[in-house]
């Protein structure tokens, strides 16, 4: 593949985002803020990140945006869903996240962006509550009223694309069912208004049927099942997800392929989480928490293969708490205690005490997705996008393969598809013809 075969970059994006809480409206604002010149992309890999080509003899080491046909922040419009009605303005001043020299700079920007009506339903998410909701006469009716926003939205700004990422809250637990498994299934039980039927789902069927990327920034079964996919595939619409990867888990995948290879055992990980913000509310109810913890648990065993290693992994103990705690905010505090072990068996201990701000962790990774999700449609690329595996908690992946979760063979696979698609030889850092 090369240069050639994908389809220019040009034109408006829109970029619609479930939920216009802490996560969109950092995003938001701090690209609005860049734009301007009042701040920098900082933990954004498409605004800074440089990748290598060819041999390291040859120093050719351009930008990720120089070397890749990516759209340019200046073509992105931004819109949301949120059963809260604040503005953008007003919903980021109770965030907390971002503070006043930059939040004045955008305020015009910011406060003329007001949430639609969402689809909400306190059975999945019941620790919050908002008024600003859609009424329908069942499911389906509520997706399809989706389906007129995002045309609607698209016209009104005259986009030329879009890409829909969900930023809400973390919904209950539910696990994939037979109205899961095929589209027709689906389609049948939205009408049917079946419980196994979480709004998070109907954003999912709303974009794809639109022929839109989507990608889930939660940990929800949303756009992860076979129903899904196979919309995904007939919409040629690509998908990726879920729950974006920013504090301890981030530190996971960071931590956990070091102790692998060095073949140092572990026995236990405790993993505890204190957070204040509206995610940490919502966390605070347990069937909520249950699609949390799964995602963060799922991490550990997948890098460290106890399967293959059973002297040293066989037996850790990993567990997890998530604390709502209201005087931290959005200011997470993740605390962990590794007990690991060495030669002959003997014992080690290792804490980390990370002391985050979730929410600007979590905005440039809403940026890469929207920017490389607009690449992969141009690209031809549908389906799920396991190349941006870089950015999840939990990968998807296609039904026969585990996951990858080590960040750093997650970083090379995503510089080597942008690679392939500028049709640049991928790199193996195997090096041994320089010593011939």
């Amino acid at each position: 593949m090369n240069r050639s075969d994908i389809q220019p970059a040009g034109g408006r994006i829109g970029v619609l985002t479930v939920g216009l809480g802490a996560v969109a409206t950092t995003f938001i604002a701090g690209v609005e803020a860049v734009r301007r010149g009042v701040g920098e992309p900082i933990g954004s890999l498409t605004q800074l990140g440089h990748i290598r080509l060819g041999k390291r003899t040859e120093n050719r080491n351009p930008t990720i945006q120089e070397f890749v046909p990516l759209a340019g922040l200046d073509q992105l419009v931004f819109g949301a869903w949120d059963p809260i009605p604040d503005n953008a303005y007003d919903a980021a001043v109770k965030a907390g996240v971002l503070e006043a020299r930059h939040l004045d700079p955008v305020k015009d920007f910011l406060t003329a962006i007001e949430p639609m009506p969402a689809v909400f339903d306190r059975n999945y998410c019941r620790n919050i509550d908002g008024h600003n909701v859609k009424t329908g006469k069942n499911k389906r009716d509520l997706a399809e009223q989706l389906r007129a926003d995002m045309r609607d939205f698209k016209a009104r700004n005259h986009c030329d694309r879009m890409v829909v990422i969900w930023c809400g809250s973390t919904e209950v637990f539910l696990q994939p069912s037979e109205i899961h498994q095929s589209l027709a299934a689906f389609e049948a039980a939205m009408e049917k208004n079946d419980p196994q039927v979480a709004p998070s789902m109907l954003y999912a069927w709303a974009a794809l049927s639109e022929g839109y990327p989507f990608a889930n920034g939660a940990p929800g079964l949303t756009v992860d099942f076979p129903a899904m996919w196979e919309l995904a595939r007939e919409k040629r619409a690509p998908i990726t997800g879920k729950d974006f990867k920013t504090g301890q888990t981030l530190m996971k995948t960071i931590l956990a392929p070091g102790f692998k290879a060095r073949m140092l055992g572990i026995d236990g990980w405790f993993s505890a989480n204190i957070l204040g913000n509206r995610d940490g509310l919502v966390l605070d109810d347990p069937d909520s928490f249950k699609t949390k913890e799964e995602s963060k648990l799922s991490v550990l065993e997948y890098i460290l293969q106890p399967e293959l290693y059973p002297e040293l992994y066989g037996n850790v103990y990993h567990k997890v708490r998530i604390n709502y705690y209201p005087p931290r905010g959005d200011n997470k505090e993740g605390w962990d205690n590794i007990d690991i072990f060495g030669w002959l068996g003997y014992k080690m201990q290792i804490k980390v005490d990370f002391l985050c701000r979730d929410s600007i962790l979590a905005a440039p990774i809403v940026l890469d997705l929207a920017l490389f999700l607009d690449l992969a449609q141009r690209a031809g690329m549908h389906g799920i996008q396991e190349w941006l595996s870089f950015y999840w908690k939990s990968p998807m992946t296609a039904p026969m393969l585990y996951p990858e979760h080590d960040l750093f063979i997650q970083q090379m696979k995503l510089k080597n598809t942008l690679r392939y698609l500028m049709g640049e030889k991928e790199i193996t850092h195997l090096g041994l013809d320089y010593y011939e």
